[in-house]
């Protein structure tokens, strides 16, 4: 191989990592994700917690809301929503989000003796 086909391969893979590290990580254990058009629930994935879902819902109809809502977790919940969604409503579907269900220190039982 030439000495410029290596540059070039050592200069794309470089580009490559650099790329991944930039643009790659930081995204957490997606807990649920709502998708909504026109106000209804088209689909979603993980388990939601009912009370927030019933809400949830009732804005997204009364607003005609079309967005994702996503919870992920990445050492604390994070609840993101659509940049289309108005400030207010986002705010509204914070509210609504039980962020205390999560907080709760799991116990490990496996470790206890009777």
């Amino acid at each position: 191989m030439s000495p410029t086909l290596l540059k070039i391969i050592f200069i794309a893979i470089a580009v490559f990592i650099i790329y991944k590290l930039i643009f790659g990580g930081k995204r957490g254990l997606t807990l649920f994700e709502m998708h909504f058009k026109d106000g209804r629930m088209t689909s979603h994935k993980g388990k939601i917690p009912d009370k927030f879902a019933k809400e949830c819902r009732a804005i997204a109809k009364s607003n005609k809301l079309t967005c994702t809502v996503r919870a992920e977790k990445l050492g604390d919940v994070r609840l993101h929503v659509s940049a289309n969604v108005s400030d207010a409503v986002t705010q509204r579907i914070r509210n609504v989000f039980p962020f205390e269900y999560y907080d709760k220190k799991q116990v490990d039982n496996s470790r206890k003796t009777s």
